[in-house]
């Protein structure tokens, strides 16, 4: 079922910043999308790479989450050049941990669109769509203690780190590296006050 004020089903909204179209997912972005997930340097402070089968089925699982809930992660566009970049946009976060219940703001951009603001500049569309079109009360992110290039995207849009709010992720195994996570979040009323709207 949707949220208040989600997108209608079957239709995912598109949305525009100035240098990047966020759009739905399409047949050819398949394969880019897989090799950004098939980078090691991109998925750094993930437990493991994707194959192309477990790119395509997160696709699926994306487009699917659009037609549930009215909100989902969007394909980066960018509007110089129309190349496929990555993904930013809202998911929800389900597994259990003290915050969950939640729905989480997330990016994931190639290795060669790093460092132009592209993460941060889709983030806060994703923020200002869930916030005033599907009407969240609260937004949050989270990222693996090591990964501190997603910190500060997070502080940069706006997210405040819960200082006591550090988890062992339960996707990730005992013991492993990436366990340990840190937690963000921002209310519809903080992201109002900071004047983002």
């Amino acid at each position: 079922m949707s949220e208040p004020g989600a997108a209608s089903a079957g239709a995912v909204p598109v949305r525009g910043t100035e240098r990047l179209v966020l759009r739905g997912f399409t047949d050819a972005d398949r394969e880019p999308f897989a090799a950004l997930n098939a980078d090691p340097a991109v998925m750094e402070h993930f437990p493991e790479p994707y194959g192309q089968a477990r790119s395509d089925a997160f696709v699926d699982r994306i487009l699917r989450r659009w037609l549930e809930r009215g909100y989902g992660l969007w394909a980066l566009e960018r509007r110089d050049t129309g190349a496929f970049i990555g993904y930013t946009g809202l998911w929800p976060a389900e597994f259990e941990a003290p915050f969950t219940p939640a729905v989480e703001v997330g990016w994931r951009l190639a290795r060669e669109h790093w460092g132009h603001g592209f993460a941060s500049e889709a983030a806060r569309e994703s923020l200002r769509f869930g916030f005033t079109e599907v009407g969240l009360a609260e937004v949050v992110s989270f990222t693996a203690t090591p990964n501190e290039r997603s910190w500060r995207v997070m502080e940069r849009i706006g997210l405040r780190r819960v200082v006591d709010g550090d988890f062992d992720h339960p996707g990730v195994p005992e013991g492993h590296r990436l366990r340990r996570h840190v937690l963000y979040r921002l209310t519809r009323e903080q992201w109002k006050a900071s004047g983002a709207t």
